[in-house]
This record gives structure tokens, C-alpha cells and sequence, in this order.
């Protein structure tokens, strides 16, 4: 069992079976364990027009956050000291993704004078606040156009991570 799969069926065992549709996706880096379920549909946003279904959907993302509070902070509290990674919260309603909680991780990079001027510009233009804001509209930016290529980037990455465990000197 690799590690995203450990943390799948932890999950799995810990959050109440009638939160979800099924069991939640689990999104892994080195910091942040973020544990995203699909809400079943609200029956009231049944043939309402766009603007009184997505008034519907939030009310409905509301309630769940509220209702489920100190279950997903017990839950999160658990799984952070026994995986030593910090637990965020999110759901799947109406075709959308609502993150609850997030944790935001300064990165260090080093920029050349063209891509500060990115940034700069992205400040300037009002896209940004800050050369920070500005880098991180950018890796949404490259993220969301390039989503298939980094599913199969990941993908290879885990069979490099099988190759490298079955590889001579490991144990059976």
C-alpha cells in the first residue's frame, strides 16, 4: 500500500459514512493533507434558475461546514499528530470545489530580472497585490490549463516510486 492509499483508507475509516457520497479524495504534498468529499445534491436546487441554485448550493456548503465542525477538527487533530502533516478541509457541491480551510506555505525562489517584471507588471495592472499574489496567480494560471499533463506527470512519478521500491536491495 503506497502512502496516498494509507491515508485513503485512514480516512475512509474515520469520516462518518453519511458525510459524503462516497469516500473523499485525499490531495497529498509535503506539508498539507487536504481532504475533499462530494456533497449529494440538495434537493431544493431542483429546477431553479442559475443564480437561486448557486444561492442554494452555498447555503447547503454552509450548513455542512457548521454542522460538521468539531467532528472535522477531531478528525484533523488525530490524523495531524499521527501523520505530522496539517489537515485541510473541502467540499464537492453543485459541480464546484469549496475548500474550508487551507494552509498557505511561503516558497523561496530566485527570479531573474524578466520574471520579477511579471510580476511587477501583474502588481501594477491591479491582477496582484503583491510579487507574491502575482506568483501564485501564475501557478493557477499554469495549473488550470495544464491539468491533464500534470495528472499524468503525477501518475508516472508514482510507477518511478513502484520501480524504485521492487528495485534490487528492497526488502519482499
Amino acid at each position: 500500500m503506497d502512502a496516498e492509499q494509507q491515508f485513503q483508507a485512514w480516512f475512509a475509516g474515520r469520516v462518518p459514512d453519511d458525510w459524503f457520497t462516497g469516500p473523499p479524495e485525499i490531495v497529498l504534498d509535503r506539508e498539507e493533507i487536504a481532504v475533499v468529499g462530494t456533497l449529494p445534491p440538495p434537493a431544493l436546487a431542483e429546477g431553479l434558475g442559475d443564480l437561486e441554485r448557486a444561492a442554494v448550493v452555498e447555503g447547503y456548503v454552509e450548513r455542512f461546514r457548521e454542522e460538521t465542525r468539531e467532528r472535522r477538527i477531531d478528525i484533523a487533530r488525530e490524523a495531524e499528530h499521527r501523520f505530522r502533516r496539517k489537515v485541510s478541509w473541502g467540499v464537492v457541491a453543485g459541480g464546484e470545489t469549496v475548500m474550508f480551510t487551507t494552509l498557505s506555505v511561503p516558497v523561496m525562489t530566485r527570479l531573474r530580472q524578466p520574471e520579477r517584471q511579471v510580476l511587477d507588471t501583474l502588481v501594477a495592472a491591479g491582477v496582484a497585490r503583491s510579487r507574491s499574489d502575482a506568483l501564485a496567480w501564475c501557478v493557477r494560471l499554469v495549473g488550470r490549463h495544464t491539468d491533464t499533463w500534470l495528472a499524468d506527470l503525477r501518475d508516472a512519478l508514482k510507477q518511478v516510486d513502484r520501480v524504485r521500491a521492487a528495485g534490487p536491495g528492497s526488502p519482499d
